[in-house]
C-alpha cells in the first residue's frame, strides 16, 4: 500500500491520529527532504526509516519506491509541508503506482491554499489554485491578465522574496479590489491582511517580508 499522507504545515499539533499511526508502522517514508520530515518524527517519537524523494531524484527513487511496493512493502508519501502531490514531485510516484495498478489511499489534512481561503471570507464554491505567479514580472502580469475575466475566486503561493512585486503586479493588472494576504499560517506569527493590494503591500514593506504567502483574490 503506498499511503499519501499530509503533514502539518506549520503547527506539529495539525496532524491525525491516523497519520501517527501508519507512519509508524509502514515499511518506510518517503521524503521531499529527510531532515524536515526528521522534525515531526522525533516530536511522535516515530522510528521508522526514511528515504529522499524530491524533484531531481524522482525518476531513479521512483522506480526503486515502485519496486518496494511490488514486493508488498508498505509506503509513506510525505511532503516537507501540507499534501503530497500538491505543488512538489510526489504526484510523480502516485503516477507510477497508478500505472502499475497498485493500491494506494490518502489520508487527508493541511493545504494551506484551504487555510487561506477559508479565512479570506471569500466565496469558494467556485475558486481556481493558480500556484505560485511567475517570477519574472512580465510573465507575472501575462498571466494575470489571463485570469482578468475569471469570475471565480483565486489563490496562489507567493514567497516572501516576491510578494512586494508580485503585489505591485496584481495592483496594475487588476486594479485595487479587495484581496487578502495570509502569511506563515498556523504557526506563531500567523497574520491575514485584508484589503487592496496597494494597502497590504504598504504594510509589508514597512517590515521585512518573512514566511511563505498565500494570495486570494
Amino acid at each position: 500500500m503506498l499511503y499519501i499522507v499530509a503533514t502539518p504545515i506549520g503547527n506539529l499539533k495539525d496532524i491525525t491520529y491516523r497519520a501517527v499511526e501508519v507512519l509508524s508502522t509502514v515499511d518506510l517514508i518517503a521524503c521531499e527532504d529527510t531532515r524536515h520530515t526528521k522534525i515531526l518524527l522525533e516530536h511522535y517519537q516515530i522510528k521508522t526509516p526514511t528515504t529522499s524523494f524530491f524533484q531531481h531524484n524522482r525518476f531513479a527513487k521512483g522506480n526503486y519506491l515502485l519496486g518496494l511496493l511490488k514486493a508488498g512493502k508498505n509506503i509513506a508519501l510525505v511532503s516537507d509541508a501540507g499534501t503530497p502531490g500538491i505543488l512538489d514531485p510526489g504526484y510523480n510516484l502516485i503516477n507510477l503506482a497508478i500505472q502499475h495498478n497498485l493500491e494506494m489511499t490518502y489520508l487527508p489534512g493541511a493545504l494551506a491554499l484551504v487555510n487561506a481561503l477559508v479565512l479570506s471570507g471569500r466565496p469558494a464554491h467556485e475558486f481556481c489554485f493558480g500556484g505560485f505567479l511567475p517570477q519574472r514580472s512580465g510573465a507575472r502580469k501575462n498571466q494575470l491578465e489571463k485570469l482578468k475575466g475569471y469570475a471565480c475566486t483565486m489563490v496562489f503561493y507567493e514567497s516572501c522574496h516576491r510578494i512586494l512585486a508580485s503585489l505591485e503586479d496584481i495592483a496594475a493588472v487588476l486594479g485595487e479590489r479587495e484581496i487578502t494576504v495570509a502569511r506563515e499560517l498556523t504557526k506563531k506569527f500567523e497574520e491575514v491582511l485584508r484589503g487592496t493590494p496597494q494597502s497590504i503591500r504598504e504594510k509589508l514593506a514597512k517590515l521585512k517580508p518573512r514566511g511563505e504567502f498565500v494570495v486570494v483574490i
